[in-house]
């Protein structure tokens, strides 16, 4: 399913803004009225005024941000091929620069933005050969690993996993990308866990990730594609409840190649 969504057509989709959070940045609301501290007085430590509490408020703000850019990437709202600067975008979100810098920062761990040099951050361009090959690279990870587990974990735990498939064929069926695109990952990680390889876990959460950023022309995945996958989710878990290996593999196999074989 998931390489052959990366073969179809691509269609191109209208530029938006980035959503908003609703929440203050770490100097305050963003407004001309409200006195700016000076930054070298920001780390200064008081006794009625405790440091602390702004270096959490700072992590969590550019936590909230780099949230809000992955939502957008994935619902394509940050287009490919586009430079952004951190203070425009800072501007949009109520915030300064620094922790939206800091958040694209990781994106760019992540591969999916690089660094322009004086301009910003330029969303990567990622062909669906790109997509393919990362879902090759997911199937050769996690299909013996699932067929592994389908042997050796008994039909109570897969039972445990049922809220996170409900989860995605809900966020697939009112067609939020965002949420499938969250939900799936989660997924897919509580079945990989149960393999106790943290390393494991890591490396394929990694590859899932990357293969969700947009290509180069924006094709976002329909709705009907959204709950396709969402329905392998839930017929590989009961598959895997039943523990019917014959099923498991086929299942396995079809959701990471788009073909049974």
């Amino acid at each position: 399913m998931e390489q052959a969504r990366a073969r179809d057509a691509a269609t191109s989709q209208p530029h938006a803004s980035v959503r908003i959070p609703g929440q203050q940045g770490p100097e305050g609301p963003a407004s001309s009225s409200s006195p700016r501290v000076p930054e070298q007085a920001r780390g200064e430590h008081t006794h009625s005024e405790p440091p602390a509490p702004h270096t959490v408020r700072r992590h969590s703000v550019r936590g909230q941000i780099l949230d809000a850019l992955r939502t957008a990437l994935v619902d394509g709202e940050l287009m490919p091929g586009t430079v952004y600067s951190a203070p425009a975008l800072g501007e949009r979100f109520g915030v300064s620069a620094t922790p939206v810098r800091e958040a694209m920062q990781q994106l760019a761990v992540e591969g999916a933005v690089e660094v322009v040099l004086n301009r910003g951050f330029r969303v990567i361009v990622r062909s669906p050969r790109e997509l393919a090959e990362l879902a090759e690279v997911r199937a050769l990870i996690e299909i013996p690993v699932m067929l592994r587990l389908a042997r050796t974990v008994p039909a109570a735990r897969w039972s445990e996993l049922r809220p996170l498939a409900d989860a995605t064929a809900a966020a697939a069926a009112v067609g939020d990308r965002a949420a499938y695109a969250d939900t799936d990952r989660a997924f897919h990680r509580a079945v990989l866990s149960l393999s106790g390889n943290h390393q494991l876990v890591m490396v394929a959460e990694d590859l899932h990730r990357r293969s969700q950023w947009p290509l180069s022309t924006s094709l976002v995945s329909r709705r009907a594609d959204l709950v396709a996958d969402a329905a392998e989710h839930m017929a590989l878990l009961e598959a895997l409840i039943a523990q019917d290996l014959t099923v498991v593999r086929s299942l396995v196999r079809e959701h990471f190649t788009g073909a049974d074989s």
